[in-house]
């Protein structure tokens, strides 16, 4: 075993436990990956937000895309993202990125994007495009978006639930009291408002969220994360390791590195108060593996796909 990712966050806290080791990824098949990618001149999450499953994730062929360029307008202290002043918005991306989709013949697509607060529909047309594009090139695919709140504009909500997705997801990213340090130009609040919005503009919909732990929060901030998102309509929750950007004097600090058993116990409590998948490990991540809770979904709804009937 190698350690990927090392940090210098305190004099004495510079190498990460050992369950936040990994092998380190098949750089051939990462290699073949990252060559299409700029040669069509798309971007991903797992590159730009610096994520710990790259290897694993490239090595299996998977990729989540990053739409809308890789420059987000907001500057949130936990995201390894550029923030500053985007470029246009490239009217080929959804296209290219179909193109590749079917290429690579994948079956489950996970797209997210930067927030782009400076345009007026929020972003909001170019994850219809996408979607649109993907189905277009593979119908069978399934696809799931992980959007930011569009400062809550109910008419870029409205287009995004009425794409032809399958799963949307938007993360709250930590408890409520940590929030206006965390995302200064965020609200709790609002990204709940978000998830709520999104269940009763289409209740076909499974709907997704996430936090990040180690950032500062307690027990009971976190249990009442999970209530509140329960609440909300979420379906599917994540619960991963804060990680700080390696270098980085900007990004919040790690306040502690949770345990394999305190996942599983966030886990339990999640399951226990009835969302229908939770996954709750230290390297997980919004759309790590999130086909899975796709299917967890589809599971309980049984034939007749019917969300409404999960509560």
């Amino acid at each position: 075993m190698t350690s990927l990712l090392k940090e210098d966050i305190t004099p004495h806290v510079r190498y990460l436990p050992a369950w936040l080791k990994q092998d380190l990824p098949d750089r051939e098949k990462c290699g073949v990956i990252k060559r299409i990618l700029e040669k069509k001149d798309l971007h991903t999450v797992c590159q730009s937000a610096r994520c710990p499953n790259l290897g694993t994730c490239w090595g299996q062929g998977v990729a989540t895309f990053m739409i809308l360029g890789d420059t987000c307008t907001r500057a949130c202290r936990f995201c390894a993202v550029a923030s500053g002043k985007p470029l246009a918005v490239d009217s080929h991306e959804p296209e290219k990125i179909a193109r590749v989709v079917a290429q690579w013949r994948l079956r489950y697509v996970v797209v997210t994007s930067v927030t782009r607060d400076d345009l007026s529909d929020k972003g909001a047309g170019q994850f219809v495009s996408t979607v649109r594009a993907i189905k277009r090139h593979t119908p069978e695919a399934k696809v799931e978006l992980l959007i930011p709140d569009f400062q809550g504009n109910a008419g870029a909500l409205f287009d995004v639930v009425s794409s032809g997705c399958e799963v949307i997801g938007h993360n709250i990213e930590t408890v409520r009291r940590l929030t206006p340090l965390i995302r200064p130009q965020a609200s709790y609040q609002r990204s709940l408002d978000v998830l709520e919005h999104l269940g009763r503009m289409n209740p076909e919909l499974f709907l997704k969220s996430g936090f990040m732990v180690g950032l500062g929060e307690n027990d009971d901030e976190i249990r009442q994360a999970m209530n509140d998102l329960k609440k909300a309509g979420c379906h599917i929750l994540t619960i991963g390791q804060y990680l700080r950007p390696r270098d980085s004097v900007r990004h919040w600090p790690v306040q502690r590195y949770v345990a394999p058993q305190d996942f599983e116990r966030f886990q339990k409590w999640g399951l226990d108060l009835g969302f229908r998948h939770v996954f709750s490990a230290p390297l997980v991540r919004s759309s790590f593996l999130a086909e899975r809770g796709y299917d967890a979904c589809v599971r309980v709804a049984g034939d007749t796909f019917s969300p409404k009937e999960m509560g």
